[in-house]
């Protein structure tokens, strides 16, 4: 009797403020032996499950329950997961890639910095320590482009920033060269080559 009397003392001690909704009914205090540790299961089972209906609260900094120093409070940092061309912005900032990114977009987006109708009349040649070399289709378009020097020079600053080109090297088509590499002997050059 005594034993039955301290068990349903321990079946209906109060629940943690953890477990609020929905508690299951306890065991009538009439069960007794296997009746009574059945029922007390499937109370303890009830509860279980109800507890993990409920959201979970996440711990901060790592099960300690502390956050991580320099990481409090609300709002963006640099855990969170970012933006794929604000991660790229930043790589080729720390690894020194802004200036051959810049050149290459002079190059692989000719028409969109100078514009289309420039761009089908000229192409950029070569980009060597500021100095861009464009060709120009005809003589004619070489002169024009000439003239436009600074209004292109101010596109292409727009479009790719500044000091990236300084100043621009513009001729016309060119006939052949036999020339090979930066420096060549002066002589009389081919001769008969056609045969």
């Amino acid at each position: 009797m005594g034993s039955e009397k301290s068990s349903e003392s321990a079946v209906q001690k109060p629940v943690s403020d953890e477990v609020k909704a929905e508690e299951p009914a306890l065991p009538s205090p009439d069960l007794a032996g296997p009746e009574l540790a059945r029922a007390v299961l499937d109370a303890a089972l009830a509860r279980r499950r109800e507890y993990a209906k409920q959201p979970k609260r996440r711990k901060t900094g790592g099960g300690s329950g502390r956050r991580l120093r320099g990481y409090s409070g609300p709002g963006p940092d640099p855990r969170d997961p970012q933006l794929f061309g604000d991660m790229l912005q930043r790589l080729m900032k720390s690894r020194g890639w802004e200036k051959p990114k810049a050149e290459a977009t002079v190059f692989g987006s000719w028409s969109k910095v100078v514009g289309p109708d420039i761009a089908a009349h000229s192409r950029p040649v070569k980009l060597e320590g500021g100095v861009l070399t464009v060709e120009a289709e005809s003589t004619a378009w070489a002169t024009q482009l000439r003239m436009l020097a600074a209004t292109l020079l101010r596109k292409i600053a727009g479009e790719v920033g500044h000091n990236v080109v300084t100043k621009l090297n513009i001729h016309g088509p060119a006939a052949p060269s036999w020339s090979r590499g930066p420096r060549r002997v002066q002589g009389r050059g081919p001769r008969d080559t056609y045969g």
